[in-house]
């Protein structure tokens, strides 16, 4: 029983989704209004950034991205659910249970990597103004969304293979809506706290110090600009809100699922909402209430069509 072919359980039952018709019901229409406002309102802003001129600029290619990266992330589950809350049997493959984990963390690295750049990108924006389209160029935009799919693809793998090797001889039920590592970890015939270590020392290490690198560098910002001048530390916290919000809504999860591996059931089905769907969902929105740029642009393209219609 050494690699994914040798393994007894061919199937996991995801639990979380055996519940009353009622509740039944009220999730299949809570996940699809909020699948529906992740796909419409991130889309949006990537139609938005490719058509609008005056947004191709290195924060927008960013933020587009990031809009791509969390239609995917919410597409690895948030389907699936809905599916099977109108199915019978809540099953999912083992190939498919391992391949949703590793679309989840893939995703998940790429979108901390993005969060990184958009961080710099403000950085420089602020503190280095007359050298920032030297610095942020085309090259350096492009460079750190292949450097996050390249870190996310390694984080996902160096936790896949190890756990793919365990011996998974019997128990195939999870207590979740999807599935992932230290869930299925917790399947194994065999002593699964070392791994579940593992586990926590590489997601868990990965979201909290991605989440105080962040941190910091939104406080050195602000800082930086309060040394120049106290009257601008306002604007410049009005500017930087959308991407200290987006911060805190994404890692806060994270940290939850990955630094404490074995969070009560209620907990993490509640975390699962918020991380998968709720959060992908707000991002158009807090992105555009609280950015000039994209308002401008949406009122643009509202003047555009309307301009097409009397034409």
């Amino acid at each position: 029983m050494g690699g994914l072919n040798d393994s007894v359980v061919t199937e996991i039952v995801l639990l979380a989704l055996s519940c009353s018709w009622e509740k039944k019901l009220f999730l299949i229409l809570v996940c699809s209004l909020l699948y529906l406002a992740v796909i419409l309102g991130n889309l949006f802003i990537l139609f938005l950034v490719i058509f609008d001129s005056h947004l191709h600029s290195p924060m927008y290619f960013l933020l587009a991205n990031l809009s791509l990266i969390d239609v995917c992330l919410s597409s690895t589950t948030v389907p699936k659910i809905i599916k099977d809350l109108l199915n019978e049997y809540k099953v999912i493959s083992f190939q498919g249970c391992m391949a949703q984990i590793c679309f989840i963390h893939i995703i998940g690295g790429v979108e901390m990597v993005l969060l990184i750049a958009m961080a710099f990108d403000r950085c420089t924006a602020i503190c280095k103004p007359l050298h920032y389209l030297k610095i942020m160029n085309s090259k350096i935009c492009i460079s750190f969304v292949i450097t996050g799919w390249v870190t996310g693809v390694i984080h996902a793998m160096s936790q896949f293979l190890f756990v793919i090797n365990l011996p998974f001889c019997g128990p195939n039920k999870v207590d979740s809506f999807y599935c992932d590592f230290p869930k299925i970890i917790k399947l194994a015939c065999t002593d699964a706290v070392k791994f579940e270590f593992i586990v926590t020392a590489n997601s868990g290490f990965m979201s909290m110090g991605t989440f105080f690198l962040l941190i910091l560098s939104y406080s050195f910002i602000l800082i930086t600009v309060w040394k120049r001048s106290s009257g601008e530390l306002s604007k410049a916290f009005v500017t930087l809100s959308a991407h200290i919000t987006v911060v805190f809504l994404f890692f806060t999860p994270c940290m939850f699922l990955y630094v404490w591996p074995s969070p009560p059931p209620s907990i993490d089905k509640n975390l699962f909402i918020v991380d998968f769907a709720i959060i992908p969902a707000l991002n158009p929105t807090i992105y555009t209430l609280r950015n000039k740029d994209t308002k401008v642009a949406i009122k643009r393209l509202s003047k555009k069509i309307s301009y097409s219609r009397f034409c």
